[in-house]
């Protein structure tokens, strides 16, 4: 008995220290910093980070279209600046970032909101709200791929089990996205909530996103104007129907923090790595510098030991000692990521009223209040702007609006690199500086070709894409840019 006893003993002993391991191994085994199940919520910020810090970032791997614009060209490293995509695989990172990274993002957060049930009532409600808003950044996101690349993958885009996608004619997709924009737009309901803190731009401001949403439809509008004139005015009266921003209070910004990870790309790229790659091409400080615009002491600096503005040969060797630096409000750590801007749709609404759309306000108007509007924004005293406007360089001619708006809008986008060069591409304006790698002003790129990758891996789609297009070609015009290059004199 007393043998058995103590076996009880051991036994009762063993199985206690035993669920005492299994419980402490559960708690070792928990991270309680990655959760296993993640919020369609936190998700959805993830995906609003990892958009705005693609089109921030100045990354040569990820990002080259400010050099695109020709508003910075590289010190040493020259390649990028002269157009060659290829060494650095620019095109594979770039379609990465945009189907791998937050346009899945953005697809996992609406699957787990909608497959969510809150208990809270009002976080119900919400939920057709945070879907439209998802939504609006999926078309803003689908619409950069385009004008990047041209046809791409999008009906059988973001399903992980289909690896060769086909790629949709990028006129077709851009219909579909109006309709997508609009839909969402009208989906809103400003009485209701939305994500609340977890949406870093506006902070779940559902009448903010309205804005926003119709705001893209004139962006979308307005870049089909040439070839689709009928769409192009829906979509832009749908969008002023609806209501565009106002101010510069409507400015879609992402608010980047002081200190990692959460701070500015450009200020990552461009200070925290100690690296000096970039100074200001003398193409943009030239066309300031004629101007005498009161901008360049918030874009750039002087040259060094200098009072002058310089700016290094576009695409050739440019010693950083040598040439102006990039401003240190650009740079700094909490400059906002910009996804729109006021200035941006009042230029898309002058070239609308010049293009004899009616949108309620002469061209003159709009194209001054845009000006006016890029003062405000980079803190450049607004009693300035009626004589900066007053110049004749600068001052509205009807016959004129494409050189005007096509070089207004690429200084006041400064930063926005895509945005510029899209805006270069559909109104052939300002004129581009030649760099030496490339043998004429038509070798400028109009598009980015595709990945390396897709040509291997998905060849058959590949071609019928390129053939599609007119050629995989960096100098291939894409569907809505039909204007032929306006070449230097």
């Amino acid at each position: 008995m007393k043998a058995m006893k103590i076996k009880y003993i051991l036994f009762f002993v063993l199985t206690a220290f035993l669920a005492a391991c299994t419980d402490n191994f559960e708690e070792l085994n928990t991270d309680t910093k990655n959760p296993a199940v993640v919020s369609g919520e936190s998700t959805f910020t993830y995906g609003q980070k990892a958009l705005t810090d693609q089109i921030t970032s100045t990354n040569v791997n990820l990002n080259i279209f400010k050099l695109f614009a020709q508003y910075w060209t590289e010190t040493t490293y020259t390649d990028e600046a002269n157009y060659d995509v290829v060494t650095r695989s620019i095109p594979d990172f770039t379609f990465r970032e945009y189907y791998r990274g937050f346009l899945r993002d953005l697809q996992e957060a609406s699957i787990l909101i909608s497959e969510a049930t809150p208990e809270d009532p009002d976080e119900l409600a919400a939920k057709p709200n945070k879907l439209a808003i998802i939504e609006l950044l999926n078309v803003y996101a689908f619409q950069q791929l385009v004008d990047i690349f041209g046809d791409v993958p999008y009906e059988e885009a973001l399903d992980i089990e289909n690896i060769s996608p086909a790629y949709d004619d990028a006129a077709t997709i851009y219909a579909d996205l109006i309709s997508r924009a609009q839909a969402a737009v009208n989906a809103l309901d400003p009485d209701l909530g939305s994500f609340g803190e977890a949406d870093l731009i506006y902070e779940g401001d559902v009448a903010s996103w309205i804005k926003f949403g119709n705001t893209l439809l004139v962006k979308l509008g307005i870049t089909i104007a040439d070839v689709n004139a009928a769409a192009s005015e829906s979509a832009i009266a749908a969008g002023l129907a609806g209501g565009v921003f106002e101010s510069n209070d409507d400015n879609a910004l992402f608010p980047y923090q002081p200190a990692s990870p959460n701070y500015n790309p450009m200020y990552e790229d461009l200070v925290a790595s100690g690296r000096k790659d970039f100074v200001i091409a003398n193409t943009f400080v030239d066309a300031l510098d004629t101007l005498q615009d009161p901008r360049r002491l918030s874009f750039y600096t002087f040259a060094p030991d200098t009072t002058a503005y310089i700016g290094g040969p576009y695409g050739e060797t440019s010693p950083f000692g040598s040439y102006s630096h990039i401003a240190d409000e650009v740079q700094a750590a909490t400059f906002p990521g910009i996804l729109m801007n006021y200035d941006e749709v009042l230029f898309y609404l002058a070239e609308a009223a010049a293009r004899t759309i009616d949108v309620g306000e002469t061209a003159e108007n709009l194209y001054n209040s845009a000006i006016t509007a890029s003062f405000e924004f980079w803190d450049i005293p607004v009693d300035s702007v009626a004589a900066y406007i007053a110049k004749p360089e600068v001052a509205w001619v009807e016959a004129e609006w494409k050189q005007q708006i096509g070089t207004q809008s690429w200084i006041a986008f400064y930063t926005r690199g895509l945005e510029a060069w899209t805006q270069w591409r559909r109104l052939d304006y300002p004129i581009l500086n030649v760099p030496p790698g490339v043998s004429s002003y038509d070798d400028i790129p109009r598009r980015m070709p595709y990945p390396v990758n897709e040509q291997t891996l998905n060849k058959a789609n590949w071609e019928d894409a390129s053939d599609n297009i007119g050629g995989d070609d960096i100098t291939t015009m894409l569907f809505w840019d039909v204007n032929e290059p306006v070449l230097p004199e």
